[in-house]
C-alpha cells in the first residue's frame, strides 16, 4: 500500500511533493519499469568550486611573496575565520592581485612571469580556483586637490602601450593555467586596477574634466579587447562598473539605458557574453560610491544613473560572474540583514557568486551578529538541491535510458563557467563504472526550479547486472576532471561521495 501511495503522489501531485521534499526523508517508489525518488534537502554548509567567500592574498613585484602549496592548504582547510571576520567560512576561491609597480615603463621580466607561472601551478596543487587581477599601484596620494576623497594625481598607473604589452606577455600563462582561473578582473587601469583614478585613461573625477572623453573610452576598450583575446573563449572577465561594459559593447556614446544581454547570447563565447562585474564598494551607499554613475562621454555630461544602471546589471548579470567586496559601513542599516536592511535581496537581485571575507568586516560582521551570515554563506553563487526524479528500473544493454530529475537552485546565481555533467552507472558486483555524458548545461540552471529531462543511450556491451546511479559534475578541464574538490556537490542528505566527487541518486537498476 505504501508503494502504491508514493506512486500516486509522485504522478498526480508532483508539484506538491516537490514543495515538501526538503522536509521528507529520501524515498523510492517502484513500479514494473520505473522508480520514483523524493530527496531530502541538506542544510549543511560545505564548499563548492568557483563560489562563496574568497580569501585575498595580494603581492607586488617590489616585494614578491610566492604562494606555497602547504600554506594554502592550511589556510583553505575550512571552516576558518580570516582577517577580522567574526564568522568562519569554507572557501575554494583565492583572490590573487599582482601589483606590477616596477614595470610601469618596461616589459615584464622573465623572472616575474616565472613567479606568476609558479603561483598558478601552486593554486592547482592546492585544489583551488583563482580570481586574477593586475594593477600598477595600490597607493593613493593625498593632498589639496578637488577630489572629494582627496586622492590626488599623479595616480601611478601605466600608459596604454605598456598595458597592451603586458597583456600580450601574460596571454600564454592565461591559456596554460585556464583550468584554475575562475575569472579575471579587468584591472590594469587606475589605482587598485579599478578603472577610476588613472593618469592615462581619462580622469572622470573632479581632478580632471569631470567626464571620460570618447578617446579615453576607446583606449579603455582597446585594453579590454586585448584581455578578452588573451584569455580562452571559455573564461570570463569582470569589469568594475556596468557602464564599462555598455561602452565596450555599444561604443563610447552608449546610454545608461542600453539593452542588457539576452539569454540567446549567454554562454556563447561572444565578447559580450564574457563580461561580468565586480562591485568593490558593494552596499556602500545608494550608488555604491559611483558604481552606478554615468561618467559621461565627449557629447554627454556625467550624471546620476543609479536606477537605469541597476536595472541593466540585474538583467545582464543573470548569465555572468558577479562578485566583489564591501567597503564602508556608513550605509548601515541599509546594508544589514532583513528586515532592517536589504543585503541578501541585493545579492540575489545582482546574482552574486562571491565576496571578500576579509573586507570590509565592519559590514560583513554585522551579517553575523544580525543572523543572516549562514544564509549568505550557503547562497553565494549556486546551491543545487535534488527534489525528485524518475528513472527506469530495468533496461536492456544498448537501449535507451530516459530520466527526469527536478532540482531547485536556492543560490543567488548559476555556475558561470562551463562544466561537464555525467550519469555514472556503477556495477554493484564488480565496482566497474560506465560514465555517460549528458547534454545538460548547469550554467542555465538559474535560481529557482529546474526540470531536467534527458535520454541516454546505454552501451551495447554493457554487462548484465545491478547498477547504482550517480551524478557527476566534474571540471571541464581534463587536468582537474578527476579531482573531487573541483566537482559540484548537491545539497542533499546522504548524497555526496567524497572519494569520487559523485552525487548518489539513491536508486539502482538492472540491465539484461
Amino acid at each position: 500500500m505504501k508503494v502504491i501511495l508514493w506512486i500516486f503522489l509522485f504522478v498526480f501531485t508532483g508539484a506538491n511533493a516537490q514543495q515538501k521534499a526538503g522536509n521528507t526523508d529520501s524515498k523510492v517508489a517502484s513500479s514494473k519499469d520505473t522508480k520514483a525518488v523524493i530527496y531530502k534537502e541538506s542544510k549543511e554548509d560545505f564548499p563548492n568550486p568557483e563560489r562563496g567567500f574568497y580569501i585575498p592574498i595580494g603581492t607586488s613585484s617590489t616585494h614578491f611573496r610566492p604562494l606555497e602549496t602547504a600554506k594554502l592548504k592550511q589556510m583553505f582547510a575550512g571552516p576558518q575565520k580570516h582577517g577580522k571576520a567574526t564568522y568562519a567560512i569554507y572557501s575554494t576561491l583565492l583572490m590573487r592581485e599582482y601589483t606590477l609597480d616596477t614595470f610601469k615603463q618596461r616589459a615584464l621580466s622573465a623572472d616575474i612571469l616565472d613567479k606568476i607561472d609558479h603561483d598558478l601551478s601552486v593554486i592547482e596543487e592546492a585544489g583551488l580556483k583563482v580570481i586574477l587581477r593586475f594593477a600598477y599601484t595600490s597607493h593613493s596620494n593625498t593632498g589639496n586637490c578637488p577630489d572629494i576623497y582627496k586622492i590626488c594625481p599623479p595616480y601611478g598607473d601605466a600608459p596604454k602601450a605598456i598595458v597592451l604589452m603586458h597583456i600580450g606577455q601574460l596571454a600564454p600563462l592565461f591559456r596554460k593555467h585556464a583550468a584554475v582561473i575562475a575569472v579575471v578582473q579587468e584591472g590594469f587601469i587606475g589605482i587598485w586596477g579599478e578603472g577610476y583614478y588613472t593618469d592615462y585613461f581619462g580622469d572622470a573625477g573632479r581632478n580632471g574634466p569631470g567626464r571620460i572623453m570618447d578617446s579615453s573610452w576607446k583606449n579603455r576598450n582597446d585594453v579590454l579587447h586585448a584581455l578578452l583575446q588573451a584569455l580562452p573563449d571559455d573564461r570570463m572577465i569582470q569589469v568594475r562598473t556596468p557602464q564599462i561594459k555598455q561602452k565596450y559593447v555599444y561604443g563610447p556614446e552608449a546610454r545608461t539605458d542600453s539593452k542588457p544581454m539576452p539569454l540567446s547570447e549567454a554562454f556563447t563565447g561572444k565578447e559580450a557574453a564574457r563580461l561580468g562585474f565586480h562591485n568593490d564598494c558593494f552596499l556602500a551607499g545608494p550608488d555604491d560610491y559611483g558604481t552606478y554613475y554615468d561618467n559621461g562621454s565627449s557629447t554627454q555630461p556625467e550624471k546620476e544613473a543609479n536606477l537605469p544602471l541597476r536595472h541593466y546589471l540585474e538583467a545582464d548579470s543573470r548569465y555572468l560572474p558577479v562578485g566583489g567586496e564591501t567597503c564602508d559601513d556608513a550605509y548601515s542599516p541599509g546594508n544589514d540583514c532583513a528586515p532592517i536592511g536589504h543585503a541578501e535581496e541585493e545579492m540575489a537581485g545582482m546574482h552574486f557568486s562571491f565576496l571578500n571575507t576579509t573586507y570590509n568586516n565592519d559590514v560583513n560582521n554585522d551579517w553575523d551578529s544580525l543572523g543572516c551570515i549562514s544564509s549568505i554563506r550557503q547562497k553565494l553563487g549556486y546551491r543545487l538541491v535534488l527534489r525528485d526524479g524518475r528513472f527506469p528500473s530495468r533496461v536492456k544493454a544498448g537501449g535507451s535510458f530516459p530520466f527526469t530529475i527536478r532540482l531547485r537552485n536556492v543560490g543567488y546565481a548559476s555556475p558561470y563557467n562551463p562544466r561537464a555533467v555525467s550519469m555514472v552507472f556503477r556495477n554493484t558486483a564488480s565496482g566497474k563504472e560506465i560514465v555517460l555524458p549528458c547534454q545538460a548545461d548547469p550554467r542555465k540552471w538559474f535560481s529557482g526550479d529546474i526540470e531536467w529531462k534527458e535520454t541516454l543511450q546505454l552501451p551495447a556491451g554493457m554487462p548484465a547486472g545491478d547498477y547504482q546511479l550517480f551524478l557527476s559534475f566534474p571540471d571541464k578541464y581534463p587536468s582537474l576532471a578527476g579531482r573531487p574538490e573541483y566537482s559540484i556537490r548537491l545539497a542533499n542528505e546522504d548524497c555526496w561521495e567524497a572519494a569520487t566527487g559523485y552525487n548518489k541518486l539513491g536508486v539502482s537498476l538492472t540491465t539484461f
